[in-house]
């Protein structure tokens, strides 16, 4: 059974099941948010981390990081999260946060059909260019606003399916679908000893370049 996600930025110490015993393995990953501009990644990393919503959150700049951990039966499971800029202007930059990433979680917004389409874009580049082994995840955001929908669930379903992708509809806003599709996430991802450690070398040169926490990849 897995617990909910631990408060915080991913701070260290031992995480606690229910039962009052401590869990005995921990893993870390490098998960990068991708999608067009306004479809609400911040919003979902937002939720997920620190369980709030902003009505109106600024434009990413860049990527920004998070960090949350989460625990899965015996096991702690942290991620570190690149949250990237949508604006195409940023799109070269979007290769340096993929690479060497364990998950991805491709956002789309479910009044925009052209989000879906750029998603779908998205999802080729991963497949060509990212870590071959990378657990992709689609994420229809917005579905609270479903009664004024573009993208049907559906088809977004048949796509995931055609694609071997996790998929959900979710809200930050409301919170829906937004823990469990990080745990989705969590289930698929290796956490057999050293099966953890692609992309190390990348992520060590991605920090230096932003001047951020290391984000070499480990289970122990």
């Amino acid at each position: 059974m897995a617990t909910t996600p631990r408060s915080g930025g991913g701070g260290g110490g031992t995480a606690t099941r229910p039962n009052g015993t401590s869990t005995n393995k921990s893993c870390q990953f490098k998960l990068v948010l991708l999608g067009e501009s306004a479809v609400g990644k911040s919003s979902l990393v937002l939720r997920f981390v620190k369980g709030q919503f902003h009505e109106y959150q600024e434009s990413t700049i860049g990527a920004a990081f998070l960090t949350q951990t989460i625990c899965i039966e015996d096991t702690v499971v942290k991620f570190e999260i690149w949250d990237t800029a949508g604006q195409e202007r940023y799109h070269s930059l979007a290769p340096m946060y993929y690479r060497g990433a364990q998950a991805a979680i491709v956002v789309y917004d479910i009044q925009n059909q052209d989000s879906f389409q750029r998603a779908k874009t998205w999802v080729k580049e991963l497949h060509k260019h990212a870590s071959p082994n990378i657990v992709i995840a689609l994420a229809g955001n917005k579905a609270d606003l479903s009664n004024i929908r573009v993208v049907e669930y559906e088809e977004a379903k048949q796509y995931a399916e055609e694609n071997a992708l996790l998929f959900m509809e979710t809200s930050a806003k409301t919170g829906m679908n937004v823990n469990e599709i990080f745990l989705a996430i969590a289930k698929k991802l290796p956490k057999n000893d050293g099966a953890n450690n692609q992309g190390t070398a990348a992520g060590r040169r991605l920090n230096e370049n932003e001047n951020n926490r290391q984000t070499n990849n480990c289970c122990k």
